[in-house]
This record gives structure tokens, sequence and C-alpha cells, in this order.
């Protein structure tokens, strides 16, 4: 029995410190995936080893240190995202309807084919804008009957798992669909127009997986998001970033992109909201992001049901509002952090 915990702490040990490493293949950078998971099985096995423990051999004492360590580490990079943090983004007070955005994100998984439950879930929170990812041509027949309430579109339908559709039943302006790096990954870019009269910037965004599937390393989906971070930050006005990033909240670099941009993320002071995986109660993450510059404060956030996809959909409703800015601090950069940044989207240029 001691055998095996100390096998499973050496595991959980080196599970903690390998994305510390900074290096980019898939199987390393999936690991910053499953910390709660891992800190869970470090109690475990800590609360195990303490009956084992040898206080007399000085590798267990180690061990038992290098395991607290590690889980007291994988608690800390959760614990902005409990409702033990300060919020990030603060709650509205506004009455004001007319400036109020609701997005509604759902990647759909290309196979699955419960559109009806999807459509359900549209009628359910009525937003104003809808961002489809995972989407082929069957999906955009399938949510043809979305534009007679939602007549602005943007669509890439692709046999990919990359496509995705928009449909808004607020007016677009400039709408493009651009491959940033790569030919096979698209990303949609947009402003639509409150019925304040405000215009709010858009871009949404699905890069690769950390999977050798689909990507052996993170570098292409790092530089992509990293480059529009870098978009948003040179522009100061009402703008949103959502997507499936198929990256963590907590991750290095979704922290880059949130301090390159110097977008907020609603959620750190709320919790989680981890979308995938659906299919699974052991192991879900927060893939799928809304940031938003601090124009913006929130009125609701939820995750959607379960309907069929392996992705839980976030609807989230948020209120511009005239000196929001000045109540809320944006993240930013320091010289190493912008080396950092420049360095990654070199790489994934290259």
């Amino acid at each position: 029995m001691k055998i095996i915990l100390v096998v499973l702490a050496l595991l959980l040990v080196i599970a903690t410190a390998l994305p510390l490493l900074r290096f980019n293949q898939w199987w390393i950078r999936v690991l910053d995936f499953p910390r709660g998971q891992i800190a869970i099985a470090g109690i475990v096995v800590i609360t195990l080893y303490l009956y084992f423990w040898d206080t007399h051999r000085i590798y267990e004492t180690v061990l038992l240190g290098l395991l607290l360590l590690a889980v007291g580490y994988q608690i800390v990079k959760m614990f902005p995202y409990t409702v033990l943090m300060p919020k990030q983004v603060l709650g509205s007070e506004s009455d004001s309807n007319d400036a109020h955005l609701k997005l509604l994100v759902a990647n759909v998984l290309m196979d699955n084919r419960e559109s009806g439950a999807f459509l359900d879930i549209v009628r359910e929170f009525d937003p104003d804008v809808i961002l489809t990812m995972e989407t082929d041509e069957w999906w955009e027949e399938a949510l043809k009957t979305l534009e007679d309430t939602y007549p602005h579109t943007l669509k890439n339908p692709l046999e990919t798992t990359y496509g995705m559709l928009v449909y808004s039943r607020l007016e677009m302006i400039d709408p493009q669909i651009r491959f940033i790096l790569e030919d096979s990954v698209p990303s949609m870019h947009m402003q639509v127009v409150l019925p304040s009269n405000d215009r709010v910037f858009m871009h949404f965004v699905h890069p690769d997986p950390p999977n050798p599937k689909y990507a052996t390393e993170t570098t292409e989906r790092d530089a992509e998001v990293l480059i529009v971070g870098k978009e948003v930050e040179k522009r100061d006005e009402p703008t949103i970033v959502a997507g499936d990033f198929n990256d963590v909240a907590w991750s290095y670099t979704t922290k880059l992109f949130q301090k390159a941009s110097g977008l907020l993320d609603p959620r750190v002071g709320r919790g989680m909201f981890s979308t995938f995986n659906a299919k699974s109660l052991l192991l879900r993450w927060p893939l799928d992001h809304v940031f938003h510059t601090d124009h913006f404060k929130l009125v609701r956030i939820k995750r959607g049901p379960a309907w069929g996809s392996d992705h839980f959909p976030v609807f989230i409703e948020l209120s511009l509002e005239p000196g929001a800015e000045a109540e809320q601090e944006e993240p930013n950069t320091n010289q190493e952090e912008r080396e950092r940044v420049d360095e990654k989207i070199e790489d994934g240029r290259q």
C-alpha cells in the first residue's frame, strides 16, 4: 500500500511541476486543465499517506512536503474562481436595458444532432447574439429557423470541427471571417449596435486543442488568442472576446491573454462555470470563455443545461455603463510579460 501511495504522490507532484516548465508540448499543457482533480487526489493521498508515514525516513517526509506544496499550488491557482475572491467585474445596478447585451456561446459538438434541444436553450435565454462552434452544413441548415429572429448572420460552416456560425438580432457592422494563423481555423470579428446606439466590438475564436489529433503543440493556439488580445489592447472601446479557447481560465496563456488585452473575467469571484466535459462528472474544466473591457458591468452569467453536446453553453448579460471604467481595475502586463507575449506570437507565426 505504501508503494502505491508513494507512486501516486510522485505522479501528482510531477503533474503539478511539468506545466511550470512552459513547454508547448500538448501532453504538458493539458496538465493545466485538471487542477481541481489533482488537488482532490492529492488530499486523498496525503490523508492515507499520514497513516503509513514513517517519520524516520527522510525521503517519505520530503515527498509528503512536496505533495503538500503541489496541492497548495493547485488550490491557489483555482482560488480566484471561488466566491471567496473579490469580484473582478462588478454587478450592474443600471435599469437601462437599451445598453444591455446578451450573448450565448455554445460548442455544439459537430456530430451531435440535438438541434431541437439547442433551439429550446435559445428560447430560454433569448440572447441578442448567438455564437455556435463545431458547426457543419447540417447544423447551418438545422438552425435556419433562427434567421427569422436573428436576421444578421456571419457563417463559416466546416466539416472539420472548426465551423462557426453567428446569429444576431443587433445590426452587424463590418463583419469579417479571418484566418489568423491557420487556413483551417477561422475566427469571427464584427461590431454590433445596441438599442442605445452604442457599438460593441466582438471577437470570436476557437483555436486548436492540445490534442495530438489536432495539434501536438499549443504554439498556434496560444499565439492566436494573444494576437487578438494585443489588437484589443490598442482599442479603448467596448469590446468582448469569446469562444472555446481550448484552454482553461487559470492557465498561464489565458492569464497572459487577459493581461495583454486588459480584459476582465466575470467569473472571478463568482465560480468556475466549467463547460467541458458535459458528459463527465469527474473531468470538467472552464474551456468556454467570455472576456470583456471594463466598460461593462455584469447583469448575470449562467452555465446552460446539458443538451447533447460535450460542452455546456454559457449565457452572459452585460450592461454598458458610463463610469464603469473608473470603478473596475483592468489587468496589465509588465515588461517581461510583454516580451513573452511577443515571443509567443512570433513562435506561432513561424
